[in-house]
């Protein structure tokens, strides 16, 4: 790249580096360069709102400087202009946070015009300008830092420009793929908990995920499954199940298990457009949670009933992962593991090692006229056995 080109690394990067994380992505800005001239350097085109480039080497992302206009609501409501005369100044200022518009400068100098390195020390989410409140996703964003950057709070100038634009309904022209994308990666920091507290606190939790804020403004805190615990407690068992290192469908779950009925848990994925690992587990939560949790009590047949219609034969390792929920949310507030658990794999495992196939051939022989429905009871019936065996060994 010629030599009038200057090429800043900017954003997360930066942030990072000066708290002491590690960088895992470099993004960087260059100024003074056209898209004819990034191509003729060999970079790789790949914007489709703005010149975006791919280093022909390493493919980190190089972006012109750009500023950007509001034309539209949403967060794709933007106009954007990337020219040689946009200075690196003006590309920050259009960053949604303080901390995340420093920029560096190949000999190592930072340039910090909006003042995040200050804000870094302080622990302090600060919005660029008013720009922010242009963007919906940067809400989304900031809840996501919070669960994060653990220590960090919402500066009082921040969180109000954030209830005013969920109060005008910017919020509302988000779409859910982009909600769940940053709900998603919020639910995989070390606290997940703060992510939901920061959206509670300006109005968007209500506006996104309804379900999940009419939970929290319950405050019964019993241990009777039959009633909701409190929003502390709620909140505690998700960041003890983020501590544990679980799956994402797992952590999602922890909500719906909690919600007042299967049908809640549904609108809530439908809402979302949750993937289907993730929908999946989280409706057996809802739906099987007393179940799972006084299998101990139940009987061998009502227990194959219950893997039969978790349909863990056939999908175990989601099996599995319910009973780890289950278990871990009782753990929040017993020391010992939940009793059914232990049981209920037992049973799963004796009740897969029958020869269904062997079964079914001998009914078929037996019952050559209509042998489905007698394959299944033969099949159960010989479950039901196994289980039996297991409970009696106890």
């Amino acid at each position: 790249m010629a030599p009038a080109y200057k090429t800043y690394v900017v954003g997360g990067a930066v942030r990072d580096a000066l708290m002491g994380l590690p960088v895992k992505d470099r993004d960087y800005v260059v100024v003074g360069a056209t898209p004819e001239q990034m191509k003729a350097a060999g970079f790789i085109a790949v914007g489709k709102d703005f010149p975006v480039f791919l280093h022909p080497t390493t493919h980190e992302e190089y972006a012109l400087a750009r500023t950007e206009r509001k034309t539209a609501p949403g967060y794709t409501g933007f106009a954007f202009h990337a020219a040689p005369d946009v200075t690196l100044e003006q590309d920050l200022q259009r960053r949604d946070l303080t901390i995340n518009a420093i920029a560096q400068d190949t000999d190592g100098t930072l340039i910090d015009p909006c003042g995040g390195q200050a804000d870094i020390t302080n622990n302090i989410f600060r919005h660029v300008s008013l720009a922010f409140a242009e963007d919906p996703v940067r809400i989304l964003r900031l809840a996501r830092f919070a669960a994060r950057f653990t220590e960090f709070s919402v500066a009082p100038q921040t969180a109000s420009l954030m209830h005013q634009m969920v109060e005008s309904g910017e919020v509302d022209a988000l779409v859910s793929e982009r909600v769940w994308q940053e709900i998603a990666r919020g639910l995989m920091e070390a606290q997940p908990s703060r992510m939901f507290v920061v959206l509670r606190q300006c109005g968007a939790l209500k506006r996104l995920m309804p379900e999940l804020d009419g939970l929290l403004d319950q405050t019964s805190d019993t241990q009777n499954h039959s009633t909701v615990p409190s929003a502390e407690k709620i909140m505690s068992e998700l960041d003890f199940i983020a501590e544990s290192g679980v799956s994402l469908p797992i952590r999602f779950s922890v909500i719906t298990y909690h919600l007042a009925s299967q049908q809640q848990a549904m609108e809530l994925c439908q809402r979302l457009k949750l993937p289907n690992e993730v929908k999946e587990l989280a409706a057996l939560a809802a739906r099987e949670r007393d179940a799972i949790h006084g299998a101990a009590e139940m009987s061998a047949d009502a227990i194959v009933k219950l893997l039969e219609r978790c349909d863990a034969f056939r999908k175990s390792d989601r099996f599995a992962d319910s009973l780890k929920l289950h278990d871990l949310i009782h753990q929040t507030s017993n020391k010992n593991k939940l009793p059914s658990i232990e049981l209920l794999l037992a049973s799963l495992a004796s009740a897969k090692a029958i020869n269904a196939g062997q079964i079914a051939a001998a009914v078929a022989i037996e019952h050559p006229q209509n042998p489905t429905q007698h394959i299944a009871a033969a099949v159960h019936a010989a479950r039901v056995n196994v289980v039996q065996a297991e409970l009696d060994r106890r």
